[in-house]
């Protein structure tokens, strides 16, 4: 049981791609999990396969009421596969950007609403994922109180790593109130395709946080953005590349705790649906990639800039 917050203050880095990836792993594991949408967007919610909730966050966190949330958790319209543990949900919807700027009159529990609405219902999860907005606001900030664990996704681009320091910043302030919490689990690195501007900012992430950047990344695979699109676990895709983000996703949740792990006895790490990631993090060949990415990832060892995020590589071309 615990609630892990997926954040990034920077849009387009993934955030719920990984969130509904999370939630397919554990529900594929048998493990129960409820995802909270905590994004305006409500991306995370229509990704679920639910549009137009009639109760939602925001109904939750109209008031200082302990367990609200529980009045508003409905199924997912995820169309779960035989031995799939079922995924709830506490829709979002556009009327959190208005509370949002109401939480701001509350002087005393404006920080803490959400962690308030939750008692009583997380002992009800094996885990509680919440999706973050794009943002350092009151909404993320309550993320971050409600949550014991933190997860930051991150993409191999340029200005990611300022992203990252902010974010651990927020992090660390908010867990000297906090007693320590929330933990960072860990910086997962999103979107990774296979060109030289990809590497370059995938190593500057790992040489700046060596011991928070978490195996596996998750590729850059049309199988998960098609899963999002169809409003269906990326696990019950069946065209090239879905069984491999699968098993990423998969293998993300075991490092996080959220699904055993297992050891392969090829030396990968198996995950609940039977596929296998390699060792090494590399994905099986049934990958699909875009165009650009057909090449595989080679070592490359671009001159250092006199600041590890001031400058991009040269070129961008594929490997």
């Amino acid at each position: 049981m615990g609630v892990i917050a997926v954040v990034n203050q920077k849009g387009g880095v993934g955030k719920t791609t990984v969130t509904l990836g999370l939630a397919a792993a554990a529900g594929a594991a048998g493990r129960r999990v409820l995802v909270v949408d905590l994004d305006p967007q409500a991306n995370a919610t229509t990704g679920l396969g639910v549009f137009g909730a009639d109760r939602t966050v925001d109904h939750a966190l109209e008031g200082e009421q302990p367990g609200a949330l529980r009045a508003v958790v409905q199924r997912s319209g995820w169309d779960a596969p035989e031995g799939w543990a079922p995924v709830d949900l506490a829709a979002s919807s556009p009327r959190l950007a208005q509370r949002e700027h109401q939480l701001a009159l509350d002087v005393i529990g404006a920080q803490d609403r959400l962690a308030v609405a939750l008692e009583g219902l997380v002992d009800d999860y094996d885990e509680v994922v919440i999706d973050c907005p794009p943002s350092l606001g009151l909404l993320t900030v309550n993320a971050l109180f409600a949550a014991d664990r933190v997860l930051i996704v991150a993409e191999p681009a340029a200005w990611s790593a300022d992203g990252v320091e902010q974010i651990l910043r927020n992090i660390g302030r908010i867990a000297e109130r906090r007693g320590g919490r929330p933990e960072v689990a860990g910086i997962v690195v999103n979107r990774l395709g296979r060109t030289r501007d990809a590497a370059y900012w995938d190593d500057q992430l790992r040489q700046l946080h060596p011991e928070l950047v978490v195996e596996p990344s998750v590729r850059l695979r049309a199988a998960v953005a098609e899963a999002a699109a169809q409003s269906t676990p990326v696990h019950a895709l069946t065209r090239d590349g879905a069984a491999a983000a699968a098993a990423e996703f998969d293998q993300l949740a075991g490092m996080l705790g959220i699904v055993e792990r297992s050891a392969d006895p090829a030396g990968g790490t198996s995950d609940p649906s039977g596929a296998t990631v390699e060792a090494d993090g590399d994905p099986s060949p049934d990958t699909m990639m875009p165009a650009d990415a057909a090449a595989p990832i080679a070592t490359i060892a671009p001159t250092a800039p006199a600041s590890p995020i001031a400058h991009a590589p040269s070129s961008t071309g594929d490997l």
